[in-house]
Order: structure tokens, then sequence, then C-alpha cells
């Protein structure tokens, strides 16, 4: 049974400028969130501290809880209910990392224990350093980084064999990165990673238009498209960032450029097959031709993540959470964002 009839010509080019504006304003929100609340809100694996979850025998009350929490001194503190309502879980989080030795959890179980007349039990504590939250935020952005550059080298090998170019661009962008913070080192000149990252991307993609890299061009800005858009969501909820959040984002990369490569791949057949159409009409056609397999594998996947999401609990809600937004915005960006540009760089281009 065949998803998507043969010969179905939905006019997704003629509404790029429609989908551009759309883009356009979800990014613009998306960073205003973020420059809002001065960036995501981290967890404990980035930001530092201590991650405690207990879970009680019968209801319990969250201001008898931090009651409990203030005799013992853990620092600030926030309470919230974690996972279902009956299962009467608490997940505790404090900015204080408090040494988690055997002492403390019978410390701490004795004192929530007396504040809300409650059997308690401990089922985990997390604690992360400030230095050691502090170095994982860098390796998660650099883990992104690295990922999207060596995107660039397959892409533009792959469909425009410039596999030589794009690698040295890549390994020039890499080694001058590193320079430059092993200089902020060696000086003692603090270094914003996020803003020396955000500034390679940017320098990336202006070699893309000097080196007529169209393709690896599309395809990152697609992919810098849908994480910015995943993370302005976060930022919009409140929900936190962790270490889960950045394999899911690692994963949204992966699968947003699946669906886009399946795309770029018909239109370099169609090129070959149809030298007389217009560009316009190539691209939208390959997006007709592979639009059954891509709303197919978009939906099978989604029911999974859903499934994951309504049923996983609450220690992968999250993780599910960004997979859905990011496999939503992904398959958009693969048939709105990344072909389309194609036909904006043939108008616009510097050969042109």
């Amino acid at each position: 049974m065949q998803f998507i009839k043969p010969g179905v010509n939905i006019n997704f080019v003629g509404n790029k400028n429609i989908a551009f504006i759309l883009s356009m304003v979800m990014v613009v929100v998306s960073i205003f969130s973020l420059a809002l609340k001065n960036g995501p809100k981290y967890g404990v694996d980035f930001a530092g501290g201590t991650l405690i979850q207990v879970k009680f025998h019968s209801p319990a009350n969250i201001d008898d809880i931090k009651k409990g929490l203030a005799d013992i001194n853990i620092g600030k503190s926030s309470t919230q209910a974690f996972g279902d309502q009956k299962d009467n879980e608490f997940l505790i989080r404090t900015d204080k990392s408090v040494a988690t030795t055997e002492g403390f959890s019978d410390n701490l179980e004795k004192a929530l224990r007396s504040a809300t007349g409650n059997d308690v039990e401990i089922r985990r504590i997390e604690m992360v350093g400030p230095q050691v939250g502090k170095d994982l935020r860098e390796k998660a952005l650099f883990a992104m980084f690295y990922a999207l550059l060596f995107i660039t080298v397959y892409i533009s090998g792959r469909f425009e064999l410039k596999w030589a170019v794009s690698a040295t661009m890549a390994i020039v962008l890499i080694g001058l990165v590193f320079l430059i913070i092993k200089a902020g080192d060696i000086f003692s000149i603090q270094t914003s990673i996020p803003f020396l990252i955000i500034s390679a991307l940017i320098v990336t993609l202006m070699l893309f238009w000097f080196f007529d890299l169209k393709y690896a061009m599309g395809a990152i800005v697609a992919l810098i498209h849908d994480i910015t858009i995943t993370v302005g969501v976060f930022s919009i909820f409140n929900k936190e960032f962790t270490l889960p959040i950045i394999a899911a984002l690692l994963t949204i990369i992966g699968y947003s450029l699946n669906d886009t490569i399946i795309v770029f791949d018909r239109i370099r057949e169609n090129l070959k097959k149809y030298r007389k159409d217009t560009l316009d009409i190539l691209i939208n056609k390959s997006i007709n031709e592979t639009l059954g397999r891509t709303i197919l594998t978009s939906a099978t996947t989604l029911v999974v993540v859903v499934s994951l999401f309504i049923l996983g609990g609450g220690i992968i809600h999250d993780f599910a959470f960004a997979l859905i937004v990011g496999i939503l915005v992904g398959t958009y960006s693969s048939i709105y964002i990344a072909s389309p540009i194609l036909i904006v760089w043939q108008k616009y281009g510097k050969n042109n």
C-alpha cells in the first residue's frame, strides 16, 4: 500500500517565503527567550549542585519537605513533584555540592521523616561540582560543533565532490578554536566558549558562501535552525538542560540530516534526468517524490518517542520531549528550509 500516491504535486517551493518567515519568527522567539533568561536553565549536570530523588510511602506536602531540608543546611534548594502524583516522588535540587556519604543519607531521611511524619526512601543522590559542571557544558558545546563540522565535510564530499576543500576548512576551524582556547589559558584570559563556537559557525557559513558549498549550506542552516528552536522550546517551557538532553540534540542532528540527505539525493538524480526543468520545479518534484518516505519515517519514529514520553517515566520525560520537538522541526526543515536554500543560492549566490 502506498501512503502517498505517485504524481502528487504539492507546491512546497511556492510556499518557501511563508516557511522562511515562520522559521524566522520561531528562531527569534527562541533566541529572545534564551536572552531573557540568560541562557538555558542548566540542570545539576551543567550547573553543579546536588540532585536528590525521594519517595514517600504516602502523600506528602512540599512545604513540609522544605522545612525538613532547612534543618540539615543543604543550601538554596527547590522541590517539585516527580512522575505520577500517586507515586509520591519528589526531586530536590540544591546549588550546594553536598557530601553524599552514608551519614548524609541517614540525616536527610530522618529530617524528612520528622518534618512530614511519613516514611521516606532515598532513591538517588547525584552530586556535581561547579567546575565539573562547567567542563561538561563546554564539552557538550564542542560535541555539537564538531558534529556539524564533520557533517559539512560529508555533505560537501558526497554532493559536490569537494572533499579536500571542506576537510581543510573544518581542520583549520577546529585548529583555530583550539589555539584561541590555549592562548586564553596561557595569558589567563577568560574565553567565552559559547561566543567562540557561535562565531566559528558564522565564519563557517561565510566560507560555504566563498567556496560555493551550497548543499552544505542548506544542510547546516537547517540543522542550526532545528537545534535553536528545540533549545528555545526548552527555554520557553522552563525545562532543564542535562546530559541526556545533549544526547537528544545530537540524535536530532542525525535524524534531521538523514531526511535532508534523502531529499538532496533525489534532487541530484532529477538534475540529471530533467535537464530542461527549472530548479524550482526539480526541487518541488524531488520533495514530493520523497514525501511518502519522509512522512512514514517521521510518523513511526514519533509513535515510539511519544510512547516513551507518556509511559517512560520521569527520568526520560525531558529526553523524549526534546526528541518529539526535534523530529517535528527536523521534518519541517528538511522540506521547507534545506532544499529551498538551493533556490535562494541560485538567485543570490556569488557566481550568479
